[in-house]
């Protein structure tokens, strides 16, 4: 390697790292900050070089039962992702064999509007059949609007499909319900396991229509944070402590599963 190109690279190094760190910089603040006091927090001298404690994650779990609200949140999470899989992967692999184009780009859009636009009537609705405080309308509500991702993602991952694989089930004596289950199912999971985690993601992290239709039985994670913010004060020990408890299961889903989203993600954009 010449000079010229270790000094590129070095360059390109020194700038990717920059990057990074101002990106990761608010997680590690938010990391060291869930280890300290509350007059730790406010000491600019004490960014680095402090005395950690683990008291704002005990207090976290005995102080603010945080435990059923991880609960709430796993259960509104995979049941809204397993009914959106459940609705969304036969609709899009309708679409990419039968090229509804026009009927995908329906779906695009209903994925572009803004999912306050639905809060209201959602509201009125499970008012009037008495669902609010429910998993059933907590799910309904996450489900709609992570049902149009999870079939624009499907929908190019199933137009890469080579025809031949399904007609070669056909000749094996499968009617098209056999195929799609145990011909293309088994064969798309890096497509369903990207569409299930962004899914399961947006889920997890949704505040607007949990802090709506949520109530004492049902709030989930990003709703009860706000117990740790009063009219006086901000428990800001306890709230960073919150922050991590629900980045952390997120990050090592992510983590474990990226090479499956790597491929998931990029299986549509080649098609053979």
């Amino acid at each position: 390697m010449t000079k010229r190109k270790r000094t590129a690279a070095l360059i390109f190094g020194l700038l990717t790292a920059l990057v990074l760190l101002a990106f990761a910089f608010p997680f590690i603040w938010m990391l060291l900050a869930s280890f300290k006091t509350q007059s730790q927090i406010m000491s600019e001298g004490q960014l680095l070089f402090f005395k950690p404690t683990t008291h704002n994650y005990t207090s976290v779990f005995k102080e603010y039962d945080f435990l059923k609200y991880i609960v709430n949140s796993l259960i509104i999470g995979l049941g809204s992702t397993l009914l959106a899989l459940l609705l969304g992967l036969p609709a899009a692999y309708a679409i990419a064999r039968h090229h509804m184009h026009k009927l995908s780009l329906v779906i695009l859009v209903a994925r572009i509007i803004p999912g306050i636009t639905f809060l209201i009537p959602w509201f009125i609705l499970f008012s009037k059949i008495h669902l609010v405080d429910t998993y059933t309308a907590l799910i309904l509500s996450h489900m709609l609007v992570g049902l149009p991702f999870i079939i624009w993602i499907m929908i190019s991952f199933f137009e890469a499909l080579p025809k031949e694989i399904e007609e070669a089930g056909l000749i094996d004596g499968c009617n098209h319900h056999q195929v799609f289950l145990r011909v293309i199912m088994p064969i798309s999971g890096p497509g369903v396991i990207t569409a299930s985690l962004l899914s399961f993601i947006f889920s997890w992290n949704n505040f607007m229509f949990s802090i709506i239709l949520a109530g004492d039985k049902t709030k989930p994670l990003p709703v009860a944070v706000f117990n740790f913010m009063s009219y006086s004060e901000i428990n800001w020990g306890a709230l960073m402590a919150a922050a991590c408890i629900i980045t952390l299961p997120v990050l090592i889903i992510a983590l474990l599963a990226q090479r499956y989203v790597v491929s998931g993600l990029a299986a549509g954009a080649v098609k053979g």
